[in-house]
């Protein structure tokens, strides 16, 4: 309890107000709510979300989540889920800091470790019980921060101890799974990656597949699998969420968001966004703008 007493007092410190920092640790970000937000789908990268205080839940298909300060959430993979911070008050905020997955280094760790990854699909998305260990790694990787000198030097160290941390816990055998060049979980995360680098550009099935090392239809299987829909329907979100982003933090019009993002027929945008965000382009961004309970997930 100490542990997590004292995270989110370093979270606070560094997020005053409402909103999301990036910091000088290229993957880790702080976030703070002080009240309930609405119901947001996005993208969330694979990484480890530790809250410090409040209450958040998340969505994948029918699947849904809580997680608080007694509690972390693992995504293993990126994946379109539905975030909504349930319990945060100006007294009380909600704090969280999100520390992505670096991939390479998680390789390594378990190569050094020379111990094999499981053959069975594993879920992409958990969560489990926090243990003073993993807090305290993370306190050590957030006072960094006051000490950026440092950051070159330690936060790879701190960073490779909180791998280690997740992998002999209880997602460790996940996190093995998608290290596997051909595992079906590596495989959807390589072709996810895929879609995000061209999500504005015509989906090719088949060049996706060659890239992660499968059949168009072991593609579709697995990938519904594990992100609960089809690598069109991702795509299709990716967009989405984008064009929501340009109209509201950019500014642009709904016709221009729209040909932004891949686009070619304004009514099929208006149609496929109001059916994703429960309302019209412009009525959605006036209704979020007018609310104020925003927040970038996490």
């Amino acid at each position: 309890m100490d542990q997590i007493r004292q995270l989110a007092t370093l979270i606070a410190r560094h997020v005053p107000r409402t909103g999301m920092v990036s910091t000088p640790l290229p993957r880790l970000s702080l976030f703070r709510a002080d009240r309930p937000t609405v119901p947001l789908p996005a993208v969330y990268d694979a990484s480890l979300c530790l809250i410090a205080q409040g209450t958040k839940q998340v969505t994948l298909g029918e699947q849904s989540l809580i997680y608080d300060a007694a509690h972390y959430l693992l995504v293993s993979v990126d994946l379109p889920l539905v975030g909504h911070v349930i319990q945060a008050d100006p007294n009380a905020p909600y704090l969280c800091c999100k520390i992505d997955i670096d991939q390479a280094a998680l390789a390594d760790l378990i190569m050094a470790e020379g111990s094999r990854a499981p053959k069975a699909n594993l879920p992409a998305l958990a969560v489990y019980r926090s243990d003073d260990d993993l807090i305290d790694a993370a306190c050590r990787l957030m006072r960094l921060l006051d000490r950026p000198d440092s950051i070159p030097a330690l936060a790879p160290l701190i960073e490779r101890e909180i791998l280690y941390r997740l992998l002999t816990g209880p997602h460790g055998p996940a996190l093995r799974h998608m290290a596997v060049a051909d595992s079906h979980l590596n495989q959807v995360s390589r072709a996810i990656a895929t879609i995000r680098a061209g999500f504005d550009q015509p989906l090719r099935i088949g060049d996706i597949a060659a890239t992660a090392g499968m059949s168009p239809s072991s593609l579709h299987e697995h990938f519904k699998a594990v992100t609960k829909m089809t690598p069109l329907e991702y795509q299709k979100q990716l967009r989405l969420q984008e064009a929501r982003r340009l109209m509201l933090a950019g500014g642009k019009t709904a016709g221009s968001a729209g040909f932004a993002v891949g686009y070619e027929s304004p009514s099929q945008f208006n149609r496929e966004y109001a059916r994703l965000f429960g309302a019209p382009p412009r009525r959605d961004i006036e209704r979020l703008q007018l609310s104020g309970n925003l927040l970038t997930p996490v």
